[in-house]
C-alpha cells in the first residue's frame, strides 16, 4: 500500500468548516489521505455545533482541535485546500506544498443549527470528489 497523502484544510478560525472537512476526509478517504486542518488566525476552540454534528455521525475524534498555522507550516503536504475566501487571500506560502486549491463554503457559525448540516453535506458533496480525483 502506498503512503497516505497529506492534506491540509485551511480556514480563518479553524473552528467549524475546516474541522468538518478534516473529519469528512479522514472518514471517507482515510485509506489514501491523512487530513489536518488549521486556521490563518485560529480561534483556539472547535465550534460546539460542528463538534456535536460530527459526533452524531460517528466522525468526531478527540485529536481534532483548532490549530494555529505555525504548528503545521513545516510539514509536507500533497494538497492544501482553502475553504473560506479569507483563508484563500491570506494563505501563507507553504514551501513544501505541491498544490493549493480553493473550494469555498459559507460559514454556519452563529446561524441555525440546521445550517451546520447543510455545510457538512456541501463539503461532503463538493470537496470529497475533488480530493479523491486529485489524490486517490
Amino acid at each position: 500500500m502506498s503512503q497516505k497523502k497529506n492534506v491540509l484544510i485551511l480556514c480563518t478560525g479553524n473552528s467549524c468548516r475546516s474541522i468538518m472537512a478534516e473529519a469528512i476526509l479522514n472518514t471517507y478517504l482515510g485509506e489514501c489521505v491523512s487530513a489536518q486542518s488549521s486556521g490563518v488566525s485560529a480561534s483556539g476552540k472547535v465550534n460546539p455545533n460542528a463538534q456535536a454534528l460530527l459526533a452524531s455521525k460517528g466522525e468526531w475524534r478527540e485529536v481534532y482541535h483548532s490549530k494555529v498555522i505555525e504548528t503545521v507550516l513545516d510539514r509536507e503536504y500533497d494538497l492544501i485546500i482553502t475553504v473560506c475566501d479569507n483563508a484563500k487571500e491570506t494563505c501563507p506560502l507553504f514551501p513544501n506544498a505541491v498544490k493549493t486549491i480553493h473550494v469555498g463554503f459559507d460559514d454556519p457559525s452563529g446561524k441555525a443549527v440546521e445550517e451546520y448540516e447543510t455545510t457538512y453535506n456541501l463539503i461532503k458533496k463538493e470537496l470529497l470528489p475533488v480530493v479523491k480525483s486529485e489524490l486517490c
